[in-house]
């Protein structure tokens, strides 16, 4: 779909748990505006109403996603859901989300929007506007960092994929159930960026 997208906004969508932009039912969004909803603020409504304007639904959206998972050769990934909320069969590894990421930054668009700090979006069709906050510090405090997404649910705590750029060189960094993401993350990047280049 293109980012332009009109998408109203459907039942399934209002009240995900979890992190939120309080989207209501039949409020217009785009798509791009949903997409910076979802990166920048982890919002679950988002992603799940993007998912039902793509597939048809959550269930169908995963699916979508297992097969270009499997497409990429991605051993240790199963979906369920389209944002990531802990359901028995829903996993991961941190090398698949390395590579998840490292494919996800080749398209323009989707590395602008995570490495945007702020945005704002409409209130579907009332005046003002939702404000967007990028929940990844490392933008902030990290030369260099581009991105990419962080996570948080309370059988995996905190789940950090970054990145970093200088020059020619690029570093995807993944950690799963880390209370201190923000320093490892820190300390993995400074050491790659001292001991590897790109030739």
């Amino acid at each position: 779909l293109p980012l332009t997208t009109a998408i109203q906004i459907p039942a399934a969508a209002v009240g995900v748990e979890g992190s939120s932009v309080y989207l209501r039912e039949g409020e217009k969004q785009t798509l791009e505006a949903l997409l910076y909803a979802m990166m920048l603020e982890s919002a679950n409504d988002a992603a799940t109403a993007i998912a039902i304007a793509v597939a048809g639904s959550g269930e169908a959206f995963a699916e979508l996603m297992n097969r270009r998972a499997a497409d990429m050769g991605l051993g240790d990934t199963h979906f369920v859901n389209p944002h990531g909320l802990d359901a028995p069969e829903h996993f991961t590894s941190a090398y698949d989300l390395a590579l998840i990421a490292s494919e996800a930054l080749k398209n323009p668009e989707l590395r602008k929007i995570a490495g945007t700090y702020r945005s704002s979006m409409p209130l579907g069709d009332e005046s003002g506007a939702r404000l967007l906050i990028n929940h990844n510090r490392l933008l902030r405090s990290y030369d260099g960092a581009v991105g990419i997404k962080t996570g948080y649910t309370k059988t995996v705590g905190r789940t950090l994929v970054s990145c970093a750029q200088r020059g020619a060189t690029q570093f995807v960094c993944v950690t799963l159930s880390d209370p201190d993401d923000w320093n490892d993350h820190t300390h993995l990047l400074d050491w790659a960026f001292e001991n590897y280049e790109y030739r």
